[in-house]
C-alpha cells in the first residue's frame, strides 16, 4: 500500500516562502512520478506542479518563476518550495503519486496524501 504524507504548510504573510514535503512509503519512489495539487474552499482542485521519475518538471502558468518542485529518491520525498507567496495561494495543498502519469489532470493520479493547509495573509 503505497502511502503519502505531506508536511510543512502554516500561516504565512504575503511574500514570505514555504517548503512543503511529501514522504513516500510502501512503493519504489523512484518509479513514481509525483505532482503537487492545491484546492481551494468551494473550488476544483488545481494542478500546481509535476516531476517525473527523472526530474523534467512541469509547473501550472500561475506558479511559474515563483514555485520549485524537486525530488530526493534517496529520501522517498519530494518537496514543493514556495517563494513570493500571495493570498491567492491559500489552499490545502495535496501530493500525489503515479507510476506513469505526470500531467495536470489529478483524476490520473492514483495515489494521494491526506493534505496540508497553507494560508496567506495579505
Amino acid at each position: 500500500q503505497v502511502q503519502l504524507v505531506e508536511s510543512g504548510g502554516g500561516l504565512v504573510q504575503a511574500g514570505d516562502s514555504l517548503r512543503l514535503s511529501c514522504v513516500v512509503s510502501g512503493g519504489a519512489f523512484s518509479n513514481y512520478a509525483m505532482g503537487w495539487f492545491r484546492q481551494a474552499p468551494g473550488k476544483e482542485r488545481d494542478f500546481v506542479a509535476s516531476i517525473s521519475w527523472s526530474g523534467p518538471a512541469n509547473y501550472a502558468d500561475s506558479v511559474k518563476g515563483r514555485f520549485t518542485i524537486s525530488r530526493d529518491n534517496a529520501k522517498n520525498t519530494v518537496y514543493l518550495q514556495m517563494n513570493r507567496l500571495q493570498p491567492e495561494d491559500t489552499a490545502v495543498y495535496y501530493c500525489a503519486a503515479d507510476l506513469f502519469y505526470t500531467g495536470s489532470d489529478y483524476l490520473e493520479y492514483d495515489y494521494w496524501g491526506q493534505g496540508t493547509q497553507v494560508t496567506v495573509s495579505s
